[in-house]
């Protein structure tokens, strides 16, 4: 059987257990206070040109937005985001569990606009009763989104200047911030991520890591208790140093990007040769997702070979479907998977 169903169903790169296997038996202070842990946080300050940022590690992306967000914002105030967005859909409402409210947007494949962010914040101060109202207290996209998209750097910025006009904070979750940084044709790259973000995450989960999340606050008074934060939430780890040493080793010689760039590779061919053999692409991904419509027959038919995801509920005669590859998807795999498709 084959798997195209996420991209965390592997454990980790080779390259990361070597690495966490050489050091199993070494003795290091917890909490990431060790200096693999000190080392890493150097690397990635470095690639992301914020050297004056903070970084701290967490294991999960739920997790970790709800942490994040919960510093973030105060008590009265609620997270703007697409309606299609991870906090609002697939978290099981982490965000309001934390006494925040998901304030939504509309989505455009995936991404918010900055012109209707701009609108939401404007309008909602004109209303004279806005003190009754949760307030708009930061943004939270995604890059990819949840449909594999990207923004383009011009989007970002808009949007960058649209939040500092308003004093709120922008938040990207990087769940699969190597896949987006790894795509054909994107003008993103860390360092703009680093500029234009208040705070954000990389995933290593999804790109590499047995788990784990590096949070970046490039503006470090936004979260002053941010530790103490990440203890309150039960997302302190004690053998700090096992993050450490994984994003240590994604992050020497562009490791991260060299293993995201093979999995953003796998989907292209496989979309490839979808589109070939006649089926719609449903959203245009550029990044390690890759989403079809496909007849109810065939997507039945393939699933005796492959696992996958049908995306929403099942149409009476056609579906929307999502294959995903990863830093471990092998190349004979996905020509196995073409070679079903008719």
């Amino acid at each position: 059987m084959l798997h195209f169903d996420s991209d965390y169903m592997e454990g980790a790169h080779p390259e990361v257990m070597r690495r966490l296997m050489e050091t199993n038996l070494e003795q290091t202070p917890g909490y990431g206070t060790d200096r693999y842990t000190l080392e890493s946080r150097q690397l990635i300050c470095r690639s992301c040109g914020v050297p004056d940022a903070k970084v701290y590690f967490l294991v999960g992306g739920t997790q970790t937005n709800a942490t994040v967000i919960d510093g973030l914002l105060a008590r009265h105030e609620g997270v703007l985001c697409a309606e299609t967005a991870h906090i609002n859909v697939h978290e099981a409402g982490a965000i309001e569990a934390s006494g925040h409210k998901v304030l939504t947007l509309p989505q455009h494949e995936g991404k918010v606009d900055a012109g209707e962010v701009e609108h939401y914040l404007t309008d909602f101060y004109r209303d004279e009763t806005y003190e009754h109202m949760v307030a708009p207290g930061m943004l939270y996209i995604s890059h990819p989104t949840e449909f594999g998209t990207l923004y383009t750097l011009s989007e970002l910025e808009n949007l960058s200047n649209v939040c500092r006009k308003h004093h709120i904070p922008l938040y990207m979750d990087g769940a699969r911030l190597g896949y987006g940084l790894a795509a054909e044709g994107t003008d993103v790259t860390l360092t703009d991520i680093g500029r234009l973000c208040d705070v954000f995450y990389i995933g290593g989960t999804k790109v590499g890591a047995l788990f784990g999340e590096a949070v970046v606050v490039t503006r470090p008074l936004l979260l002053p208790h941010f530790f103490s934060l990440v203890k309150q939430h039960g997302a302190l780890l004690a053998k700090g140093r096992l993050l450490g040493i994984q994003f240590g080793t994604l992050f020497t010689d562009h490791l991260y990007l060299r293993i995201a760039r093979h999995a953003v590779n796998m989907a292209l061919k496989l979309k490839k040769a979808f589109i070939e053999k006649g089926y719609d692409v449903y959203i245009d991904s550029p990044t390690n997702q890759q989403f079809f419509r496909m007849p109810n027959e065939q997507i039945d038919r393939l699933m005796k070979y492959a696992t996958f995801e049908c995306w929403g509920p099942r149409g009476e005669s056609f579906s929307i479907v999502r294959f995903v590859t990863n830093w471990a998807t092998r190349e004979k795999d996905v020509e196995e998977l073409i070679s079903y498709l008719s």
